[in-house]
């Protein structure tokens, strides 16, 4: 039995600031090595060059809708459709390159910068509720989900007042122990609600991401109603989540290494790289992708066959320390943008840019304006998200 075949995946994590304690020996010893899932078996690619070759190589498949695609949840594929629209996220080429690409001017530096002005007002006005409120205060609640979310429905033309709801069904999707039918019926409600949005929008095309997708769409002669639900189901989602979960987490980690914390009170010049180091340390999504070998490859000296599936372990190669010198120490003046935290190659996430930008600005404003913040419980105490899917907080108790 291989090192990694001892294991069995998904695997959760032991400690909020260290990836599973087995994805060290697996990276040792045996890199690119056969672990159990759910519904079968996957090689697994733990080490930084390895997972980058992964990701940025055609001759594996996003296609999740493939029956020998490798799941991470028991039943998943029985759930699926092989009719189905397929998101980007689950697109190779031909095809990945004109969907990315028609909205990729969205996320450009210079729509993003257009936006700062913008961020930098909500994120101030989440503060002041944050002050305004109780003390200890839940830093999630107050700051944390509101912040990228009200970003990500301004862009795309989504009423605020329904986040309720999209976070309601976003944590029946990403929760390791949702059952498939349930996890595809909070999905199903979230793609009924966008496609009552869109149909909305269809007639009169507001200036707002949607509405400009469907102008662009229909000049081009390839607007599907199917296909951009998809796209702003998956930009709904991913663009709230994951930011949440970063800015609830980096606060924790900025509050337990003041040191840190001190260098960019002194010189918000390093700020954007206490970003790229809190993205490395913590890799809020373990398993940076699955993909399905499509032709016979070798990766890291080990035959991987047209078949087979793989999983890259973007963790695991963010704290290889073939590629980041004491890759176990939190260090903001690193300066390493090498990480896979945002995946790697054609795939690589859409929203990077307007992440930092959010990071940045929250982490900025939040010390300069809440000097004293401080945690209100023991970080033993913290109901971190050991069940799901993308690492974080259910809750950040604060005090001032």
């Amino acid at each position: 039995m291989t090192t990694a075949e001892k294991h069995e995946f998904p695997m959760s994590r032991t400690c909020p600031f260290a990836p599973p304690p087995a994805y060290e020996a697996i990276r040792e010893e045996e890199p690119v090595s056969r672990v159990r899932l759910p519904d079968g078996w996957a090689w697994v690619i733990s080490r930084h060059e390895d997972v980058r070759t992964v990701l940025n190589d055609r001759r594996f498949s996003a296609d999740r809708q493939h029956p020998d695609f490798p799941q991470l949840v028991k039943g998943e594929a029985a759930s699926r459709r092989p009719d189905e629209e397929r998101m980007l996220i689950a697109m190779d080429a031909p095809e990945h390159g004109p969907a990315r690409k028609a909205v990729l001017g969205e996320f450009t530096v210079r729509r993003l910068e257009a936006l700062r002005p913008r961020i930098q007002e909500i994120v101030d006005g989440q503060i002041d509720v944050l002050l305004a409120g109780p003390k200890p205060g839940d830093l999630v609640d107050a700051l944390s989900l509101p912040v990228p979310s009200l970003v990500i429905c301004e862009m795309l033309g989504v009423p605020y007042a329904d986040h309720e709801f999209f976070q309601e069904h976003t944590v029946k999707v990403i929760k390791q122990s949702t059952p498939p039918e349930e996890r595809w019926a909070a999905m199903g409600a979230i793609q009924g609600y966008m496609a009552d949005l869109i149909a909305a929008k269809e007639d009169n095309p507001p200036d707002d991401l949607l509405g400009r997708q469907i102008v662009k769409l229909r000049a081009a002669g390839t607007y599907r109603r199917t296909a951009l639900v998809n796209m702003g189901l998956l930009l709904l989602v991913a663009g709230h989540e994951t930011t949440a979960n970063m800015i609830s987490l980096s606060t924790v980690a900025f509050l337990r290494n003041p040191e840190q914390l001190a260098l960019i009170e002194a010189d918000p010049g390093r700020t954007l790289n206490a970003v790229e180091e809190m993205l490395r340390y913590f890799t809020i999504i373990d398993v940076a992708t699955a993909r399905l070998c499509v032709e016979d490859i070798e990766v890291g000296g080990q035959l991987i066959r047209a078949g087979e599936g793989v999983l890259a372990l973007g963790y695991s190669a963010n704290r290889d320390p073939r590629a980041f010198e004491n890759p176990d120490e939190l260090d903001i003046e690193r300066g390493a943008r090498h990480h896979v935290a945002f995946g790697f190659g054609p795939h690589q996430c859409l929203g990077q840019n307007l992440a930092r930008m959010e990071l940045q600005i929250v982490f900025d404003t939040l010390f300069r304006r809440v000097p004293t913040l401080e945690l209100a419980v023991d970080v033993d105490e913290l109901p971190f998200k050991d069940d799901a899917n993308i690492y974080g907080l259910y809750e950040l108790p604060v005090t001032w």
